[in-house]
């Protein structure tokens, strides 16, 4: 199975996703997987339609938010704190390196109100630097 990091015990990142992970990441107690990654951005990139079809088949929940070189929208941020808050369990994201479901998770998380230095700290614990986040997550935890 691909190399998958929590950044709390709700929720993990992982670089690209194929079929053969789903199986695994399902017995290893995930129930929602989220994908970051836009169709076509590299061409031997699974189809998105085709990793929700699997995730199906393993019970898991999916959802595309996709995150383009044109970086991150409230939307997508909301798209996310929407999955949290419904997931009845642990969620996987997945973009290339995981380091965008990494950043979206940090501000859906400073939406919901948690502070920039455990999401920073948390992140760092896996591998990812936000440090460039900071005044982004705390103008999302003022805004909440």
């Amino acid at each position: 199975m691909t190399d998958i990091r929590p950044l709390d015990s709700h929720f993990a990142v992982a670089p690209q996703l194929t079929s053969e992970d789903l199986g695994p990441a399902a017995q290893a107690g995930y129930v929602a997987l989220v994908n970051n990654r836009p169709d076509g951005e590299e061409a031997n990139q699974p189809e998105g339609a085709e990793i929700a079809r699997v995730a199906a088949e393993h019970g898991l929940s999916y959802r595309a938010i996709p995150v383009t070189h044109a970086g991150f929208s409230l939307p997508q941020v909301d798209a996310l704190v929407e999955v949290i808050e419904s997931a009845n369990g642990p969620v996987l994201a997945y973009c290339r390196s995981g380091t965008r479901s990494a950043n979206l998770w940090a501000l859906a998380r400073a939406r919901l109100g948690d502070d920039a230095d455990t999401l920073i700290e948390k992140a760092a614990g896996a591998g990812y630097d936000l440090s460039n986040l900071r005044p982004l997550l705390d103008q999302m935890r003022a805004a909440k």
